[in-house]
């Protein structure tokens, strides 16, 4: 028998539990850590997303349609790396990522083809997106219109978590201040104009397969939350309106109940957070989270071993009271999902939900006395790291000090440490391995997907009015040297049929761009 047993956060986990902890808490009622609804999935399932996204708007709008079909409640948008940090497909940074990682979407022209027979009012879409969130944005509310939708009955996330990518992810175009001052007037523009759309998906997930443990990855993503409640606060906007659209969205690993303890920790942490800074509606007091199962837990070695890990995490996320979840393709070690690994995914959702009998009541491992204890211990180790932080200035100090960014690579060097001695069994890399013959299906991207781009990027140029064109970038240059918000200009520019990177070189030659610590 083992003398200590710890979590990858580094939490001793006892033999037994013996004494009750007292839990007088429903869910649906402050401070939610049973979850933010009363009924839960009794009353509706979490919903199931597949995160997709690559080569042309349409190869992606194919997927989403066989997706549809396959049973998925809501759409998820992987975008290219230009896509994301602000350049169009012909430009000399792009060679080489075009298409690769996600869609390319250099105008109104291929948000139109990638929703090509799907109607915006009707369906829910997350956009991974966050430098350019706001000219994606833009691009989703421009496409509405033009089909006619109810702006008021548009519904959706967009990332918009630039502080984890100062910590962890890299894709940021702008320095700190003017990026958060973005994130702001999305707030409040959102909050006129599109009321029921999620204005940021406050990220943990990206903390965690950066290397962060569990703890951290809470508490990094609830102080970067504090931080974008204070930057609105000091911005005049009212917590009990924008708080309500504010989402969150973690990763599920292996170590079930660690996970669960999170999720539950995670809902009560951040309603004292939000009640202490002034929230008084409940709605806005509550922690919405999306979960992606853990894409670094998953093998190249026999990877249908990754379905049973995907499995357990998709356990994990139900269990701590997902609002919606992505299961990751067994082949994603190797490459993006084929269609095939991507079905199984989505059927590992719908097989739990459906048959499983986890939806049967809400919360169902409260008062576990395992359970209680891991989540106030996980709970305790999250806020003496917050504390930290508050010390230091908030999470934009200590991203500037690189303490988050120096803590997760300890984190990530001692996880690697105990995969490489053995301590931790990685089952069927460092332990029963055994001998692969036969390969793996790869998806592969057509690298002619960039030359497709420039051509279309061309014809675009030669036809829309470039006069217009030049007076809107004019007037965004401009509105960015004052408090104005940029948000409505960003949508009359992308109506126009402005490029993604003009609108995003427009904003460089006035902030400049952060070259990281």
């Amino acid at each position: 028998m083992k003398d200590s047993i710890k979590t990858d956060a580094g939490i001793t986990i006892a033999p037994v539990y013996t004494e009750p902890v007292p839990m007088q808490e429903l869910p649906g009622e402050f401070p939610f850590t049973r979850g933010v609804h009363a009924s839960m999935y009794r009353d509706k399932l979490w919903t199931m997303r597949q995160y997709a996204g690559f080569s042309t708007a349409e190869a992606s709008n194919e997927r989403y349609h066989y997706l549809l079909q396959q049973g998925v409640m809501g759409l998820s948008v992987a975008f290219d790396l230009p896509t994301q940090i602000g350049y169009d497909s012909d430009h000399a940074m792009s060679e080489g990522e075009v298409g690769k990682v996600g869609v390319a979407i250099d105008s109104l022209e291929d948000m139109e083809r990638l929703f090509k027979g799907i109607q915006l009012e009707e369906i829910s879409t997350s956009m991974t997106i966050n430098a350019t969130g706001f000219i994606l944005l833009a691009l989703y509310i421009a496409l509405a219109k033009k089909q006619g939708a109810d702006l008021k009955k548009i519904s959706g996330t967009i990332q918009n978590d630039i502080l984890k990518e100062y910590a962890a992810r890299g894709t940021f175009i702008y320095p700190p201040k003017p990026s958060m001052r973005l994130i702001t007037d999305i707030f409040a523009y959102c909050s006129r104009e599109v009321p029921k759309w999620n204005t940021i998906s406050i990220s943990g997930y990206h903390i965690r397969e950066a290397g962060a443990n569990a703890v951290q990855e809470l508490a990094f993503t609830l102080a970067n939350g504090k931080a974008y409640l204070k930057a609105a606060l000091d911005k005049g906007l009212d917590i009990n309106v924008f708080a309500r659209r504010l989402s969150f969205f973690f990763n599920a690993h292996n170590h079930l109940f660690e996970e669960v303890a999170k999720f539950r920790a995670a809902r009560r942490m951040w309603a004292h957070i939000t009640k202490e800074m002034g929230a008084t509606d409940p709605k806005a007091q509550m922690l919405r989270f999306h979960t992606q199962t853990g894409g670094s837990t998953l093998t190249a070695q026999q990877p249908h071993n990754n379905i049973v890990r995907v499995t357990v995490q998709t356990l994990a996320a139900t269990l701590g009271g997902t609002q919606s979840l992505h299961t990751n393709g067994y082949d994603e070690a190797l490459s993006l999902p084929t269609e095939a690994a991507a079905r199984i995914a989505l059927r590992t959702q719908q097989i739990v939900g459906y048959e499983s009998g986890i939806a049967d009541t809400v919360d169902p491992l409260a008062g576990s006395f395992y359970v209680e204890a891991l989540t106030n211990e996980v709970e305790s180790r999250a806020w003496e790291l917050i504390e930290r932080i508050d010390v230091m200035g908030g999470a934009v100090s200590a991203i500037e000090q690189g303490f988050m960014q120096d803590e997760i690579a300890r984190s990530a060097y001692r996880y690697q440490q105990e995969i490489e001695n053995g301590e931790k069994i990685i089952v069927g890399m460092n332990k029963f391995a055994v001998r692969e013959d036969v390969g793996t299906e790869v998806f592969r991207i057509d690298d002619s997907i960039r030359q497709v781009q420039t051509e279309r990027l061309q014809a675009l140029r030669a036809k829309r009015d470039n006069a217009a064109v030049a007076v809107l970038l004019q007037r965004l240059e401009n509105a960015a040297q004052t408090d104005e918000n940029l948000m409505p200009i960003v949508v009359e520019a992308v109506e126009a049929y402005c490029t993604l990177g003009e609108i995003a070189d427009t904003l460089r030659k006035v902030w400049g761009e952060y070259k990281g610590v």
